[in-house]
């Protein structure tokens, strides 16, 4: 079979046309990656700097805002320099890049999710097994089996879209590299390929969301009997905001993957994948920790510290 050298670049999609809406777009997108920026970085100097902070949801809370620090950068900045510059080629390496790294981002995120839910779990309906349960071995086995995990995901997803032919046409109908647009690409028989997302689908994020979702209905029957009021609200607080993005990001990147082939607008295309590579990474910090008394007294610490170190 012929490999994708048959295409030596290829050429993304701009925000919109015409360019006066596409630069307002830029300006737009370029604003909200500097606000998902600037909200992990704080996350992640807050618990690390404060001690008080030592605990297992602080610890993946953290390790949450640096991916999606990461996550954010793949796609967001080029989309950005290629509509300011109006150049809209990518080549064949640096778009296999970019979908290992959206798939990479992607797996470790809702699997990162699925362990932070079975921490609370843990801790509201077995605090008294919490230190057992949840000390710091265990939690950096998880994450690092979620990183294992997701690179061996990621690898074979890439490999497997990169054995493909791309004959004909290499404009992809998106504004960075992904798998399902590649796949409308190719010339090659891309069964096997459609096959690997529907068993992914189902295995990882099937599986993430029941567990999430699970352990939720848990937590929240937990609190329901709870007599203080102000403890319920906290609960539903956090809990219905988190089940929100994840079944926004599990929804839309379904939606995108799993779909019948066929023709789509290229607006629709853009507006969807936002939902599952921007939303998330921006949402994460305000419904985690932005809301969280801890997060806001430790930011006012830290940041006293910075700026008027003798009164501390």
């Amino acid at each position: 079979m012929a490999n994708s050298t048959l295409v030596t670049e290829f050429l993304l999609e701009f925000f919109a046309e015409p360019r006066e809406l596409r630069l307002l777009l830029s300006v737009l997108f370029l604003l909200v990656y500097l606000g998902c920026l600037l909200g992990n970085l704080t996350i992640i100097i807050v618990t690390t700097v404060d001690k008080t902070l030592n605990t297992p949801m602080y610890f993946f809370l953290r390790n949450l805002s640096i991916l999606d620090m990461c996550y954010v950068s793949v796609t967001i900045p080029n989309a950005c320099v290629n509509s300011f510059t109006g150049h809209q080629n990518i080549s064949v390496p640096g778009c296999a890049a970019q979908v290992f790294l959206v798939f990479f981002c992607a797996c470790i995120e809702i699997l990162l999710l699925t362990v932070m839910a079975q921490d609370r779990y843990v801790a509201i309906c077995k605090p008294l097994l919490y230190p057992v349960i949840m000390n710091h071995q265990v939690c950096v086995q998880m994450l690092l089996a979620s990183l294992l995990s997701s690179l061996v995901i990621a690898s074979v997803h890439t490999i497997k879209t990169f054995q493909l032919s791309f004959c004909h046409s290499n404009i992809i109908p998106q504004i960075f590299c992904d798998t399902p647009s590649l796949l409308r690409l190719s010339c090659s028989d891309t069964f096997n390929n459609k096959l690997l997302i529907l068993l992914t689908a189902i295995v990882v994020s099937g599986s993430c969301f029941t567990f999430i979702v699970i352990s939720y209905v848990h937590i929240l029957s937990t609190v329901l009997r709870v007599p203080v009021k102000g403890e319920r609200g906290k609960a539903f607080s956090t809990c219905v905001p988190h089940i929100i993005v994840v079944s926004m990001f599990l929804s839309s990147g379904a939606y995108v993957y799993l779909r019948f082939p066929g023709t789509s607008d290229v607006v629709q295309e853009i507006t969807i994948s936002v939902f599952y590579t921007v939303f998330p990474p921006f949402l994460n910090p305000i419904i985690y920790s932005l809301r969280n008394k801890q997060i806001k007294e430790a930011v006012k610490k830290v940041t006293l510290r910075m700026f008027f170190p003798r009164r501390i």
